[in-house]
């Protein structure tokens, strides 16, 4: 799912080829993409585009008369940006957005079709969709603090909650913990002052380092290939390749369609955690270490 810095370099991208612009048409695909009927979609036709916002992982766009459309990409949606009037054939294209400069096409890999547009009127509309996370970039130590310790769940859970933080999802929470040198399954509540300001330095830093390595790569282009594996992170997506920071294998925690990545060695004191798919299956016999791991394997 395209998280904070990849939907900054979004809104960049079209803020230098749309803002002004009047969306001349949508086009849908499928006519499951619109989630609501009133105001109707054909209402943003004609106008102008003056505002672009993100959301949390929502790209917003704001239309003369208070209009907004908003776009949530959701895990496997993807924008790019095409010639003016291109063909919109093709099973990934969910729709296009016609400007006099061109065209952005919406797609979805996959079968489910998950990605939403809702069309709202006004601020109050659009808070409606506004889940209230805290804006990480720039916000103090104690909102950070306070938002973070509000329930006692697993940092990784918080950090992924879209209710306590704006903008992080799987891939960026990984990165995060790892540089914070903090379990994945850590309670908020139990953290100590000195782990609260690790965190947070590392969630900042993070964010901010990842913005400007992608503003980089993509420079005056439009980014294409947005993906939540990338060759630089340290740990996200690497299961069994060696920790950046200390050599160790990063292992893994599967749940449903989502994995934690971590390093056993920087975050975990050297304690395995537990799979929940193997360890139901091993019980008693599931490893400690990650050397016990590597002997059960072997």
């Amino acid at each position: 799912m395209p998280e904070l810095p990849d939907i900054t370099i979004y809104i960049e991208a079209l803020e230098r080829r749309v803002m002004g612009e009047a969306l001349v048409r949508v086009r849908l695909a499928s006519p499951f993409l619109l989630r609501t009927a009133i105001p109707p979609l054909d209402r943003v036709h004609g106008r102008k585009i003056t505002a672009l916002r993100r959301i949390g992982k929502r790209i917003a766009f704001g239309f003369e008369d208070q209009l907004w459309m908003v776009l949530h990409l959701m895990i496997a949606g993807r924008l790019h940006w095409r010639e003016p009037d291109a063909n919109l054939s093709g099973r990934l294209n969910l729709a296009a957005f016609d400007f006099p400069t061109g065209m952005l096409v919406l797609t979805e890999a996959g079968t489910k079709r998950r990605a939403s547009l809702h069309v709202v009127a006004g601020e109050e509309g659009l808070r409606e969709l506004d889940p209230g996370g805290l804006e990480l970039l720039g916000c103090a130590l104690d909102e950070f603090a306070e938002a973070l310790t509000k329930g006692n769940h697993t940092l990784k859970r918080a950090l992924t909650d879209p209710r306590l933080f704006s903008g992080i999802g799987n891939a960026y929470s990984d990165e995060i913990l790892h540089r914070a040198r903090l379990s994945p399954i850590a309670l908020t509540q139990k953290l100590g002052r000195p782990e609260i300001e690790r965190l947070h330095h590392a969630t900042v830093e993070t964010l901010e380092r990842w913005t400007a390595l992608l503003r980089r790569q993509a420079g005056d282009q439009f980014p294409e290939g947005v993906t939540a594996f990338r060759p630089e992170m340290a740990v996200h997506g690497k299961f069994g390749r060696p920790c950046p920071v200390c050599g160790a294998k990063v292992q893994r925690i599967r749940y449903a369609a989502n994995e934690t990545n971590y390093c056993p060695t920087c975050q975990t004191g050297g304690r395995l955690l537990a799979d929940r798919s193997l360890s139901l299956l091993l019980k008693k016999d599931w490893p400690k270490t990650p050397e016990e791991l590597e002997e059960m394997r072997r």
